[in-house]
Order: structure tokens, then C-alpha cells, then sequence
């Protein structure tokens, strides 16, 4: 299983990643180049800046393009959201985990089938015993009654033909 320490803050991270996707662009398109003296927490305050270690820059996120060009900061030198987790490492860490779960999904997903599919199996094969168990004795019993029927009519004389035969 998942350790929860691992999960909770890639759940966090799925979850503020969203969040940023989902707000609006903030008017001012120059906030961002406005903290370009500043360090990286600074400029990291503002979800629409991207900070760039490679040039010390604070950069305004390119969201037409989902990730930063290469000319304007390379990806492993880019900082978003966290000032200590490279743009790379993000996306690398979002896949693997991505990938993790659509595969424990799948495996779950073939896992239940199949048992059930199993479990089913099973639970009509012995419903199906039970069942020939049953006919089996029935028709035991069923053979023991006309044997005794037979007996008590050989012991009577009531053995030969039915007199009432012509009438039917």
C-alpha cells in the first residue's frame, strides 16, 4: 500500500495545481516583473510568477503554452509554486504519480472482476451439485416407492394387467 506520508502531499500538490489552472490571470501583467530584484519565495507569493534561477528573474507564467519555453527559463531551473522542487521534478513527480494510480486502478479494476467472476463460478458449480444431489435422491426415493408399490401388489395379486386399462 501507499504510505500516507507520501500521498497527502501529492494530493496537495494535484489539488494546488488545479487551483492554479482554474483561477483568472490577474490584471496586471507586470506584478510579476515588478519583483524582479526579489528572491524566489517572493516572488513565488504571486501564483502567476514563475521564478527563474538561471537568471534571477521573476517571470510572468506563460499560460498560452502549458510549459515554459526553453528560451525563457529551462525547466530544470524554473520555480513554481515551491522555491526547492525544480518545474522537471515537478512534472516527472506528477506523472510517476499519475501513472501509479491509473495503474492500481486497472489492477484493481481486473482484480474485482475476476474474483467475481471466480466467486460466481464457483457458487454455480455448487449450486449445480446440490442440485444433481437432490435429483439423484429423489429419484432413489422415487424407485423405492414403486418397488414397495410393486411388492405390496405382487403380495395382493394385483400384479397382472389393469383390469380399468380398457376403459381409458
Amino acid at each position: 500500500m501507499m504510505d500516507s506520508r507520501m500521498f497527502v502531499p501529492a494530493v496537495l500538490l494535484v489539488l494546488g495545481l488545479a487551483t492554479v489552472f482554474a483561477q483568472t490571470p490577474a490584471p496586471q501583467t507586470q506584478a510579476c516583473e515588478a519583483k524582479n530584484g526579489t528572491n524566489c519565495e517572493e516572488c513565488l507569493k504571486n501564483v502567476t510568477c514563475l521564478w527563474c534561477i538561471k537568471t534571477q528573474s521573476c517571470i510572468t507564467y506563460p499560460v498560452k503554452t502549458i510549459l515554459p519555453p526553453h528560451a525563457l527559463c529551462p525547466l530544470n531551473d524554473a520555480r513554481w509554486g515551491l522555491c526547492w522542487m525544480n518545474f522537471q521534478a515537478l512534472i516527472i513527480t506528477l506523472a510517476v504519480i499519475g501513472g501509479i494510480l491509473i495503474i492500481a486502478f486497472l489492477v484493481c479494476l481486473f482484480c474485482c472482476c475476476k474474483c467475481e467472476n471466480i466467486g460466481s463460478q464457483r457458487f454455480e458449480a455448487k449450486m449445480q451439485r446440490q442440485a444433481n444431489k437432490m435429483k439423484t435422491k429423489q429419484e432413489e426415493r422415487k424407485a423405492e416407492m414403486k418397488q414397495r408399490h410393486d411388492d405390496i401388489r405382487k403380495k395382493y395379486g394385483l400384479s397382472g394387467p389393469n383390469p380399468y386399462s380398457k376403459f381409458a
